[in-house]
């Protein structure tokens, strides 16, 4: 393989990840609230998260999470979601649905990573996957561990305004 093919291949490299990263947070961002049940498969809680306990004995979340960057921000119509900005129960629901939209969007751009498969030898493609998962997982488990303690958080306040 020469050294033009090689430096070909490692920019095609380079600069397909954040155009899949970019790709699928703007899509994540058009597509309709609606489209993201926090009961479905995918999103409902697990019995062993715990309520988000497993994330924070396993990974340590708290002392990490607020070091990720949140992508909302490069978009007109993104939800922030770095910290609470208020507490109402409207707030509170759509704040769920968005950690959905950011798991999905985390989840696809991970498993997009298969299609450095196509041009790169397979050690390459594998360095890709590796990648993916450091850069997808911390993520993923950032909105899980925030959606589990933010349901958590509207049932207590639900059940407390039912025994009121």
């Amino acid at each position: 393989m020469s050294t033009s093919h090689v430096v070909t291949l490692a920019a095609v490299n380079v600069l397909a990840w954040p155009v899949i990263h970019v790709g699928f947070a703007w899509a994540g961002t058009q597509a309709r609230a609606d489209r993201f049940d926090p009961d479905s498969w995918l999103f409902r809680a697990r019995g062993f998260e715990r309520g988000g306990r497993i994330y924070e004995a396993l990974f340590r979340v708290k002392s990490w999470k607020g070091l990720l960057p949140d992508g909302a921000a490069w978009f007109k119509s993104g939800f922030a979601k770095k910290g609470l900005a208020r507490a109402d129960a409207a707030y509170l629901d759509r704040f769920v649905v968005e950690t959905c939209r950011g798991e999905l969007v985390h989840w696809a751009t991970l498993l997009a990573a298969g299609v450095f498969f196509l041009w790169n030898e397979a050690w390459v493609g594998w360095i890709m996957v590796a990648y993916a998962v450091l850069a997808n997982l911390p993520c993923i488990i950032v909105q899980r561990y925030n959606r589990v303690r933010l349901v958590e958080l509207i049932e207590r306040r639900e059940a407390q305004r039912g025994g009121a």
